[in-house]
């Protein structure tokens, strides 16, 4: 609950305050001792406190990156959204320059482009010292005008993206913002003022220095051309640095649209590519089926072929069995007479003998009264 937003705060360039800082910077400044303790309960009148205690400002700092007391506040800010004339009092407070610097941070990232270069712009005639924390954990020296700069013309300050807004040239072709006027040109003017009351003032006799305090001296001439030609150089300079900056533009539009046809004729390269690739896998295919289908084929030619073969074979060993058969049965009987009268003598032998008798007893001693050349006992 201590983390969320102001129920009440307005979304800022369409999403929530809070999201204008990284989600990882975000939970570091969660975890931090110096939100917890410090940043407890603030409000827009008691945050003034705490940034009056200010002496450094920076991002994060050390090996684990620790946030400073500084981007806390700039947090807390973005959580309460104060409201917009307490920011443009702390970026118009003189006595403490952190509270200064607070304010334009903080206005940077929600105000918009007219009030950002409205208010921050006059902040240029600022020389103050800053000091700056660095990454590695060690001060910078820096100026308030240094700080200012740094947020008006770069996309990243204290490890926080600030938003794009419009060049301030774009403003004053639409009429939005007057062109810029230095403070210098104020002294100058000044100064020539100040310098033709004190010629005026002075008569002196001689005619060379009459004529140098009437504006007709040629010395003079060359000062009001040499200060004429400073300021004729200074817009050039801004001049150049807006075709720069639209030459800048233009480019970078020119540099998207080529991007952008490279991309599509990138995409209908891969998109022949894979219709070739598709073809080739297509037909890859179709030729694998047909080999396949082929092989299938020989296949049954071989199984039919040897199926014809086993069957050829056993026809053969068949006949072969019936012939043996018939030769076996046609042999002569003649041939078969003796063998037949051998077995009925041997037969008759046997029974003779009486070892043929049913009864063991008896089978057995005929056996032994053969043996011993005696007759078989008859029962």
């Amino acid at each position: 609950m201590a983390n969320r937003t102001d129920p009440l705060a307005k979304s800022i360039r369409g999403t929530n305050p809070q999201n204008l800082v990284e989600k990882i910077l975000r939970s570091k400044i969660y975890q931090n001792t110096y939100w917890k303790e410090q940043c407890f309960g603030l409000t827009a009148e008691t945050l003034v406190d705490k940034a009056m205690e200010l002496d450094h400002l920076g991002g994060t700092f050390g090996g684990n990156r620790k946030p400073s007391p500084f981007i806390c506040l700039v947090m807390k800010m973005l959580q309460i959204q104060p409201e917009k004339d307490i920011v443009v009092e702390f970026i118009k407070n003189e006595d403490y320059k952190y509270v200064r610097v607070l304010g334009a941070f903080y206005l940077r990232l929600t105000g918009t482009d007219i009030d950002i270069y409205r208010y921050l712009e006059p902040l240029y005639n600022d020389y103050r010292k800053l000091r700056r924390k660095l990454a590695d954990g060690q001060y910078a020296l820096t100026h308030v005008d240094e700080y200012i700069d740094e947020l008006l013309t770069t996309d990243y300050s204290c490890d926080i993206a600030l938003p794009r807004i419009k060049k301030r040239w774009i403003l004053e072709q639409n009429k939005q913002l007057e062109p810029r006027r230095s403070a210098l040109e104020d002294d100058f003017e000044e100064e020539e003022e100040k310098d033709e009351d004190e010629q005026l003032a002075t008569g002196l006799d001689d005619e060379h220095e009459k004529d140098y305090y009437r504006g007709g001296s040629p010395a003079r001439e060359r000062d009001r051309d040499r200060r004429r030609d400073s300021h004729r150089h200074r817009d050039r300079d801004y001049d150049r640095d807006r075709d720069y900056d639209r030459d800048y533009d233009r480019d970078r539009d020119y540099d998207r649209e080529r991007g952008r046809r490279d991309r599509d004729r990138d995409r209908d390269r891969d998109r022949d590519r894979h219709r070739l690739r598709d073809d080739k896998d297509y037909g890859r295919e179709r030729d694998r089926e047909r080999d396949r289908e082929r092989d299938r084929r020989d296949r049954g030619r071989r199984r039919s072929y040897s199926r014809s073969r086993s069957r050829s074979r056993d026809r053969k060993d068949r006949e072969d069995d019936r012939r043996k058969r018939h030769a076996r049965s046609s042999a002569s009987p003649a041939r078969d007479e003796p063998k037949k009268k051998k077995e009925k003598k041997e037969k008759k032998e046997k029974k003779d003998d009486g070892t043929d008798h049913p009864d063991p007893e008896i089978a057995e001693a005929n056996r032994l009264r053969a043996s011993l050349g005696l007759k078989p006992l008859k029962l």
